[in-house]
């Protein structure tokens, strides 16, 4: 299947499974996803074909998501590609620190199906931020 014209998301966790989960779940609605296992081989996909929207897990071997987002910021290449955060690490502190990096959201873990889409439309259809963090009670299913 290809994925021309699709748009392309890039999603980089080290818990493959959940990852795969993800792309089935934004291929079933259009979407073109790639995977990476942490974020240095995300660091390399991105920068061979930039990707519309990337989702990212922050807890990962080599580099955590929150410096691969630092880094990204200081490369014309890929600072204004949008980055949604999703991951168990939900204190104060990391939350600060992805909001001040310029995430354009972050959903804690576990996430739905609609969470997760919700997220991917609005980032993408508001030029990678979101208005608002939407008040998410639906049971987890991913």
């Amino acid at each position: 299947m290809s994925d021309q014209g699709a748009t392309r998301i890039l999603i980089i966790d080290d818990d493959i499974e959940f990852a795969n989960l993800l792309r089935l779940h934004l291929v079933a609605v259009g979407y073109a996803a790639v995977v990476a296992e942490d974020a240095v081989e995300g660091g390399k996909v991105l920068l061979a074909r930039p990707p519309a929207l990337i989702l990212c897990d922050i807890n990962m071997p080599y580099m955590n998501g929150l410096d691969l987002m630092s880094l990204m910021q200081s490369d014309a290449r890929s600072a204004s590609i949008p980055v949604v955060f999703i991951s168990g690490r939900t204190d104060g502190e990391t939350m600060a620190k992805a909001v001040k990096l310029g995430a354009a959201d972050f959903l804690a873990k576990p996430i739905t199906r609609e969470q997760l889409l919700e997220s991917v439309k609005a980032c993408l259809q508001s030029g990678g931020r979101r208005a608002a963090i939407p008040d998410y009670r639906f049971p987890p299913v991913v």
